[in-house]
This record gives structure tokens, C-alpha cells and sequence, in this order.
């Protein structure tokens, strides 16, 4: 039995291969529900954490999940995200997306990214048999075209934004009736990252972080940990979901600027160019849910500068973590905080992922 997807404007619907949205155009969630605990012995994966129900996973699995967490110094732990299967943390809700076309009966799967996600599902539609297009915005870094492409998935690069990148992919799934493997649309992928917080829990021994700090572009980490803990705080696991730090680029921050202004939505921006390609997103569809997220936790939303990526880039290379620039900002964001001795690190240990391998993109 799938879980149906809910809108805020009540309806709810059984999952389908052409469902995507609700017919009042809204966004379509899944209710929270409490966490089963302990995770289930007999796999490594992230479908340990999961109630896969008709989901056929272990066709398509990749080992994914099981991420290593690096302690450093003044309680900072690393997760490294990048050792997951395609190189990023984007597997997490791509094996489930992809488990689920599969379970619907999906011919085809369509998807649009800047990169990491569209990987992900084109290497799990590989693994379940199911054709690919990836749609990707111009100037995406060719390390990551290159693997798509490897992967079999059909590549069609878009001139102009991200968002019109997103919006050619809706006009092809609308044409051709595909599945929408959406990161941005489908619920289905925040059951897979929200395995990011489980494991944490479960690594740290049963402890709650003080603060995670997370990228944020369509926010698809975001929603995820803060789902993962919520279900934890729901099954009377934990008292507290620990407070998130967002964080964009300088040079595309909307949700950063919604913030500061106190808005509960976003307005889109005009970006300007960023080495942090993957949360470069001037109008995030689930913004409203991103800011109420980090509003929920005590959190806040930090920008860093260019100058700040390519050092934190260059300090974790010399760690021995070699990332992709936008898998940077999240370290970047710590160094600038215990900078400027801020409260949101304190109160316990911190945890921060490093959310893509520097053979993707580099400097």
C-alpha cells in the first residue's frame, strides 16, 4: 500500500504515474508519521529506515546511504555524502522516486536538475530498466553530463534559468504523459533524504545535534532532516528537532532575503553566477516549506560569498575531502559563523554534509 500524497487545499490522491501535482496546482506532501524504531536488521541501505511497502527497492538498490560521519574539531561532524553511489546525496530520494515509477508501471521517467539529481535518476532508472531524459540548464558542469549520459539517460540542455529548465521538463511530461521524477514536486524523494536524519541519530548514538547546517536551493536536504527528526520527535524518540542552519550563495539567495525581510514566501531573484551551480535556485517551488522548516527549529538562514566557497573548498581538500564546489557552502557557513562566535553552533555537536564528490565539478 502506497501512502497517498496530500495538498493543502484537502485533497489527496493514490499515487499514480501521472500524478505530479493536485489539480488546484498546489504542491503535494505526505503526512508525517511517527518513525519505526530500531531500523531493521538484514540491509545496509537507507531501506532500513523505510517502510518500503510495494515499493520494489531491492531491484534497484545501489547500497546507498550508510554515509560515513567525520568528526572534526570543536564537536563538527562531516557527513560524507559524496561516497554514495553516483557521488552525491541526491541517491537518497532518487532510489525511492525511481522504486516508485517502477511499482506504477512507468515506461519513462522525465526529470529536470543541475546536475547531482539528474545523475541519480539516471543511474537508478538504469539499474530498474526504465528510459530517461534529464533536462539540465546550460552551463552545467560536463563531468556531470558526461555521467548522466553514461548512465544511458537522454540529455536535452536548456538555454536560460534553472526555472526554465524546470518548465521545458513540465512541457515534455505533459506531452508525453512520462513520470515526473521530480526532486522538487514529488514527496516521494523527502522519504529518502530524510534517511540523513535518521542515520545521524543513530550515529551519534542516540543523540540529538545541536544544529544542522544544511545547502538550500530547492531545499530537498532541508525538508528531508527536518522530516527525519520530526518522525523521531513523533515517536517520543527525541524531544527536539535540532535547529537548522540554511544556507545559500550570496549570488542567488531568496530564501535567505524572505528571511531577513520576515516573509513567510519567497519572491524569485535575479541570480547571478555562483560556483555553487547545484542551489543556485532563484524561485524554489517548496520555499514557503523551507523557511517554515527552519522557522520550526530556532534556525536561520546564512549566505556565503564566492571567496568563501573556494576556501572552504581548498581547507577541506587539505582534510583530505575533496568536494564539489556547492558541496562547500555548508562548511563555508560554519567557518563564517565561528568567525563571528554565533550562537547557533553552540549547545552540542554540529553536523554538516559534504553533499558532492570534486570529480562532479571543480574550481
Amino acid at each position: 500500500m502506497l501512502t497517498p500524497y496530500e495538498c493543502r487545499c484537502g485533497r489527496s490522491y493514490a499515487p499514480a504515474a501521472d500524478r505530479w501535482r493536485c489539480d488546484c496546482g498546489g504542491l503535494l506532501d505526505l503526512p508525517l508519521a511517527a518513525v519505526a524504531w530500531p531500523p531493521r536488521a538484514g540491509t545496509s541501505s537507507i531501506w532500513r529506515y523505510l517502510d518500503a511497502g510495494d515499493l520494489p527497492w531491492r531491484e534497484i538498490t545501489l547500497g546507498e546511504g550508510g554515509t560515513p560521519l567525520v568528526e572534526e574539531d570543536g564537536g563538527l561532524h562531516l557527513k560524507v555524502e559524496f561516497a554514495s553511489p553516483t557521488g552525491s546525496f541526491k541517491d537518497r530520494g532518487a532510489v525511492v522516486l525511481v522504486a516508485l515509477a517502477r511499482a506504477l508501471g512507468a515506461a519513462r521517467l522525465i526529470a529536470d536538475s543541475s546536475g547531482n539529481a539528474g545523475t541519480a535518476v539516471a543511474a537508478y532508472a538504469a539499474r530498474a530498466g526504465v528510459a530517461a531524459e534529464i533536462f539540465v540548464p546550460a552551463g552545467t558542469s560536463e563531468k556531470k553530463l558526461l555521467q548522466i549520459r553514461g548512465h544511458g539517460a537522454e540529455v536535452t540542455v536548456v538555454e536560460g534559468s534553472r526555472e526554465d529548465t524546470a518548465a521545458a521538463a513540465v512541457a515534455r511530461v505533459e506531452q508525453s504523459g512520462a513520470f515526473y521524477a521530480s526532486h522538487v514536486y514529488n514527496p516521494y524523494f523527502h522519504e529518502g533524504t530524510k534517511t540523513y536524519a535518521l542515520e545521524i541519530f543513530e550515529q551519534l548514538g542516540g543523540a540529538v545535534p545541536a544544529t544542522l547546517v544544511l545547502p538550500a536551493g530547492n531545499g530537498t536536504l532541508v525538508l528531508g532532516a527536518h522530516r527525519g527528526f520530526a518522525e523521531l520527535r513523533a515517536a517520543a524518540l527525541i524531544d527536539r528537532v535540532p535547529r537548522i542552519v540554511a544556507v545559500q550563495a550570496e549570488r542567488c539567495a531568496p530564501l535567505a532575503a524572505a528571511w531577513a525581510a520576515g516573509l513567510d514566501e519567497p519572491g524569485p531573484v535575479r541570480p547571478g553566477r555562483t560556483l555553487a551551480e547545484g542551489i543556485a535556485i532563484a524561485d524554489p517551488a517548496r520555499g514557503s516549506r523551507i523557511l517554515a522548516a527552519v522557522r520550526d527549529t530556532g534556525g536561520a538562514f546564512v549566505t556565503v560569498g564566492e571567496d568563501e566557497i573556494a576556501a572552504a573548498s581548498a581547507a577541506l581538500a587539505a582534510r583530505g575531502l575533496w568536494v564539489e564546489p556547492t558541496g562547500a557552502v555548508s562548511y563555508a557557513a560554519v567557518r563564517r559563523l565561528r568567525g563571528a562566535e554565533s550562537p547557533l553552533l553552540t549547545g552540542g555537536p554540529v553536523v554538516a554534509p559534504l553533499c558532492g564528490s570534486g570529480l562532479k565539478a571543480s574550481l
